[in-house]
């Protein structure tokens, strides 16, 4: 039974987004699909002392915003150190600052010399996967031929990526075609972000809805802990 996942990048994204891609045996990255402003693909948040930031990468707009998400590109060439220097301002004091910072700060560097919005969300995701231990493979939607639009376009990229599960986040309820999923013969099932626990982190109060790089600094290797997939209950761990 092969169990995928299909969504687009997100810059750094929060916990939720790390136990869906830890859930499946492949997780597709859809980024061939318009590019959405004002969205979780260039930017996230973290915690400061005076409360959650959004840190925002800038990108070029083409057409009012019609370009695809992996013809993006990044506007300001400083944006990964400006950022990367936030963060470390951010988290400096947190329990795990100095577990994390080196590999952290190198995948920030990285980034920088890199023009494509989808490349960059790339390159951390697997940055974060490494530090997790999440093994799931990545791949892009641009690896396979899909075809049809909606649902039937995530029906062709499951049927080319030899899926007999696809797991899908709770949001997608509102839109997808269920019918599409039990005719191709493929199992449609939907992850569940709700009934996380807290960690330690710092400045309160909590907040659930932050980049990963929070859970990391602040849990270091109890990471796992506060993450759904990793648990006896849920995910392809089990």
């Amino acid at each position: 039974m092969k169990r995928v996942a299909i969504l687009q990048s997100c810059y750094v994204p929060w916990k939720g987004y790390f136990d869906l891609l830890n859930s499946v045996d492949e997780f597709i990255l859809y980024d061939d699909c318009q590019y959405t402003r004002q969205d979780w693909r260039n930017r996230n948040r973290i915690k400061t002392p005076q409360g959650t930031r959004w840190l925002t990468i800038p990108v070029s707009v083409r057409r009012l915003y019609q370009q695809r998400l992996d013809e993006t590109e990044t506007a300001d060439p400083e944006w990964a150190s400006r950022h990367w220097d936030i963060i470390r301002q951010a988290y400096r004091r947190a329990p795990h600052f100095r577990r994390f910072v080196g590999e952290i700060e190198a995948a920030y560097l990285h980034c920088g010399d890199e023009p494509r919005l989808s490349r960059i969300n790339r390159s951390l995701l697997e940055t974060m996967c490494q530090i997790l231990d999440i093994r799931t493979t990545l791949r892009w939607s641009t690896d396979y031929a899909a075809t049809g639009s909606r649902t039937e376009r995530l029906v062709s990229l499951c049927g080319q990526a030899g899926a007999s599960v696809y797991l899908s986040g709770p949001r997608a309820r509102a839109y997808i075609d269920e019918s599409l999923f039990e005719t191709s013969g493929i199992e449609l099932q939907y992850f569940e972000y709700d009934g996380y626990p807290e960690y330690p982190q710092l400045y309160p109060p909590f907040e659930h809805h932050v980049s990963i790089l929070d859970l990391l600094f602040n849990a270091g290797p109890d990471a796992h802990a506060f993450m759904k997939s990793f648990s006896p209950e849920v995910g392809k761990r089990a």
